[in-house]
């Protein structure tokens, strides 16, 4: 069986992926929407589907949308029968949580290992009973990037033991080297980290025989002739690495790379001499020959009394918002600070994109909706739109809505309609243009769909009451 790149056409940022038996799970970057840290599970490394959430609100600010801020680079390790997950807030600090379970249990409450702005990409790795954390640096907060450092933890994570010590300076060589990874073999020690940007960089492979080092380092990953840019940040797993690809309103996307160790070095991808960096591959081999059913969901008929793992707000949830029962009702929440700013609205439920090209509609009634309150659906990025029916003195107005961040939004379509129960629609194509209509009637307004802050774009739903 072969598979084809990418494996996952959704924007699942920051990768990173360990083996336990014979299962496969995969945590990523979720930033400021909740519930945060996705979970994916596969068998074969290639098909997967969302199975849960780390966190279920976040902690600090994030009761407010704060655009790109929020969980970023995550990592996730196995040891002595629990899972840990290394959590980083650009502006907070580094926070560690642990499940026995991932698929059933509760993670405990996060707790802080490094307090301070500016870490970022933590992984552990566990070296005769002891734990050792490597991070990066977020150059906006802290004042500079392109450096790794360890620190050393208690087994369980839960005492920081000594500061952090830079044991590799990529200035020269690996400039902006990031979103480090610990792994062991053959009596190395290895970091594997991406340098050199997110749309244009590289992979780096870092060893030593000892956990400060000094390092050696060699370019493993290259995009060379291929069409997939950076490649950057992922996670290496049974002679396989997984990497992202940004794909600018898409997302982050999600490729699988064949590894061969060679001199105790891994090259990535197709290499035509081994002893230069490898290229990203268009296909290749299942590394498991088993086939599964796991797909992410692309679509949802709101059934049951819950919401959809596909769905997160930018902010954290509150049950007052909306209820599920044979459909999804949301509530018409008043905020003055998002009246003319759909962008700083909390209570937006919004789903990644999982396709070059795709059509969404969805039955809206309005029948109880209450004057200068509004219900629509939404494409989010750092430019956005809208078509909503908003209820104007007693009269329903369909409305196209346009929008930046940092901009009030601008009203560019009105309809009045004496309608209360209709189709709304959102026709989008590649590269991302896409355009809205509603009752199969599609209105001639042409979008330039763009990513948000450190993700792809998003389409999703919303109600708001409009603040007097």
């Amino acid at each position: 069986m072969n598979y084809k790149n990418p494996i996952i056409l959704s924007d699942y940022s920051d990768p990173d992926v360990i083996r336990v038996n014979d299962n496969y799970y995969m945590i990523a970057s979720s930033f400021n929407h909740v519930p945060g840290v996705p979970i994916l599970k596969s068998k074969n490394l290639v098909e997967w589907k969302l199975i849960g959430y780390i966190l279920d609100k976040l902690p600090h600010k994030f009761d407010s949308v704060c655009h790109g801020e929020g969980a970023w680079a995550p990592s996730l390790r196995y040891y002595n029968n629990k899972f840990y997950a290394l959590i980083p807030f650009p502006d907070e600090g580094i926070y560690v949580t642990s499940t026995s379970d991932i698929e059933n249990g509760k993670w405990e409450e996060p707790w802080p290992i490094l307090e301070g702005k500016g870490y970022e990409d933590p992984c552990p790795i566990w070296i005769n009973d002891k734990c050792y954390v490597v991070i990066g640096f977020v150059k906006s907060r802290i004042g500079f990037n392109s450096c790794l450092a360890i620190f050393e933890t208690t087994p369980d994570l839960k005492i920081r033991l000594t500061d952090y010590k830079i044991i590799f300076d990529g200035h020269n060589t690996e400039p902006t080297i990031e979103g480090p990874k610990f792994y062991e073999r053959n009596g190395y020690i290895y970091i594997l980290a991406p340098a050199g940007s997110v749309k244009t960089g590289w992979q780096a492979a870092l060893r030593s025989k000892n956990i400060y080092g000094p390092y050696e380092e060699k370019i493993v990953l290259i995009q060379g002739g291929t069409n997939i840019n950076g490649p950057h940040q992922g996670a290496l797993v049974d002679d396989y690495f997984i990497h992202f690809q940004d794909m600018g309103v898409y997302g982050r996307i999600v490729h699988l790379e064949p590894v061969k160790w060679v001199n105790d070095w891994p090259i990535i991808g197709n290499a035509q001499d081994y002893s230069l960096p490898g290229n990203p591959v268009l296909e290749g081999a299942y590394p498991v020959n088993i086939k599964t059913n796991y797909k992410i969901q692309s679509s949802d008929k709101f059934k049951g009394n819950k919401l959809s793992l596909i769905w997160q707000t930018p902010s954290n949830i509150n049950d007052s918002w909306y209820k599920v029962s044979n459909g999804l009702i949301l509530n018409c929440i008043s905020d003055e600070i998002s009246k003319n700013k759909l962008n700083l609205c909390k209570n937006l439920f919004l789903t990644k994109i999982v396709a070059l090209n795709f059509n969404i509609s969805v039955k809206i009634d309005v029948n109880n909706l209450s004057n200068d309150s509004e219900a629509g659906l939404c494409f989010m990025g750092e430019e956005y739109a809208f078509i909503s029916i908003k209820k104007i003195n007693n009269i329903n107005h369909l409305l196209i809505t346009k929008g930046k961040f940092n901009e009030i939004d601008e009203i560019i379509y009105d309809e009045i309609i004496d309608i209360n129960v209709l189709k709304l629609s959102m026709y989008f194509k590649y590269p991302g243009i896409y355009k809205f209509g509603y009752n199969g009637k599609i209105i001639n307004l042409k979008f330039n769909a763009k990513p948000g802050r450190w993700i792809g774009g998003k389409y999703g739903l919303f109600a708001r009451g409009i603040a007097g």
